[in-house]
């Protein structure tokens, strides 16, 4: 046999193995996106007056004008009233709930991935690298075959018929999209702070993203090279085994590599659903050989495809997310996407820029919120009330309320975002003044953020985001400094 129809006979073998996912795994990660969605609707609820009523945080048309275009479409924006925002996020949960127990799983699944998509447009600055993995892998899920076993679904139906494993654009986008997000958060790190073994360290302080297990471990000096080459070096190599040796033990090994390296991230950082929601996406992957050996080998035979419109609908959405990672990257050059495509790439939610922790420079950041109440004490109103500590607040970012506040305030000092600086400290003001006596009422308060630069001459800049009753506020030297950091991209 002629050399080039053989090598493409391996290639089509190799991709056909690669893409061919169990419908047990399927089951399975579909219950896990369904808690994953519920579970974010439940968290959203402790904020839902800051985050998405109209008089907090995100006021509509400042969210509206921040987006730019309509196809960062939001059913969020249809109504300004309180009620609606918070309905919204309710129905998020209810739809998690559907799709995790597999009630409709086709209907639910788009539900969720509409009212996802709906929340996070909504909050996009307290929005990270998570909830726009969670907003893809639903989109993919549309597609998929996840209710064939595990589900209610299955029940009313029925085994009989039903078949083994799927097989489709929608299995090779959903596999594609997983091995891609490694891919670019590995690609993101070939930088001088990961090169010279560093970044973990830093990453792993109280004032970036790091807790205080985290901080135990970065104090742990000679871990921190080979921990940080390690990540690195599994980031750009994962995806291309994932891809290229699709043999079951490898791809168990994979998974379970993984779902450790995840766990590993929630243990040690503050990064809200994110490692839940890559524990996830390795689910759909388990080789059917894992459920053969745990439960039996299934008697179902066959593989799922799709119709012809699913895969034209599927396969153009691929397309435009191969092209979003591949400008990107400068792939096709650096002038920007036609309109019509980038606004495409918006409204599937298929953006492709994983650049999560490219850059970790050598500096601590930290946001506290000076309030002066009526009986003269000064408090962070950003923790809570508690007696204000404006340098280097004990816990660092995580001693706010949680993961949500902290993304949120890390990119507020950026000019993009600056804009809801006087909303959120308004609002701060409001809901304090609500829940206290006269004596304790704000009568000021400033938001404030630092950055310290740390090495043989550190400096440290403080800037105003955002004032009640409001006032003139600016980011001087800070903005140019956070401006040079800027290439670390969304934080997870």
């Amino acid at each position: 046999m002629p050399l080039v129809p053989r090598l493409f006979g391996v290639i089509a073998a190799v991709a056909r193995d690669s893409f061919t996912l169990d419908v047990r795994s399927l089951g399975v990660f579909r219950i896990g996106l369904g808690v994953v969605v519920l579970a974010d609707s439940i968290l959203r609820g402790r904020d839902v007056q800051l985050m998405v009523d109209a008089d907090g945080f995100f006021p509509p048309d400042l969210m509206r004008a921040f987006h730019g275009t309509p196809a960062a479409w939001s059913i969020a924006f249809l109504d300004d009233a309180p009620g609606w925002g918070r309905a919204v996020v309710a129905a998020e949960g209810v739809a998690g709930g559907m799709l995790a127990a597999g009630i409709w799983t086709r209907f639910s699944t788009a539900a969720a991935w509409v009212l996802v998509m709906s929340v996070v447009q909504r909050t996009a600055p307290a929005t990270n690298a998570g909830d726009l993995w969670l907003i893809a892998m639903l989109f993919w899920s549309m597609f998929l075959p996840l209710g064939t076993t595990w589900s209610v679904d299955a029940l009313r139906r029925g085994e009989r018929g039903q078949p083994a494993a799927a097989r489709s654009v929608a299995t090779a986008a959903l596999v594609t999209q997983i091995a891609t997000v490694y891919l670019g958060a590995g690609l993101a790190k070939c930088n001088a702070s990961w090169l010279s073994g560093e970044a973990m360290q830093h990453a792993l302080s109280v004032h970036d993203h790091g807790n205080w297990l985290g901080m135990a471990v970065a104090r742990v000096g000679w871990l921190s090279a080979p921990i940080t080459w390690a990540v690195v070096a599994v980031e750009l190599v994962a995806p291309f085994i994932l891809l290229a040796v699709p043999r079951p033990r490898v791809r168990a090994g994979l998974v379970g590599a993984f779902v450790l390296f995840h766990a590993a991230i929630w243990a040690t950082m503050s990064v809200g659903l994110f490692a839940a929601i890559g524990i996830t996406a390795w689910l759909a992957l388990v080789p059917g050989s894992f459920w053969d050996t745990r439960c039996g080998v299934s008697s179902r035979r066959g593989v799922a495809g799709l119709g012809l419109p699913a895969n034209l609908v599927c396969g153009t959405a691929a397309a435009l997310a191969a092209i979003s990672f591949a400008h990107f990257w400068g792939l096709l050059g650096r002038p920007p996407l036609p309109r019509p495509v980038s606004d495409a790439i918006t409204a599937l939610g298929v953006s492709q820029e994983w650049s999560m922790f490219g850059e970790v420079p050598r500096q601590e950041q930290w946001a506290y919120g000076r309030a002066v109440l009526a009986d003269g004490e000064v408090v962070d109103l950003l923790r809570g009330g508690r007696p204000l500590d404006a340098e280097r607040p004990d816990g660092g970012f995580w001693s706010l309320p949680h993961h949500r506040w902290h993304k949120f305030l890390w990119v507020l000092p950026r000019p993009r975002v600056s804009v809801f600086g006087p909303p959120t400290a308004a609002a701060l003001a409001r809901q304090w003044n609500q829940r206290h006596p006269p004596a304790r009422q704000v009568r000021s308060l400033e938001l404030r953020f630092a950055v310290r630069t740390l090495g043989a001459r550190p400096a440290e800049q403080d800037v105003l985001l955002g004032s009640w009753p409001p006032r003139e506020h600016g980011a001087g030297n800070l903005e140019r400094l956070l401006d040079a950091a800027d290439g670390r991209g969304p934080p997870p």
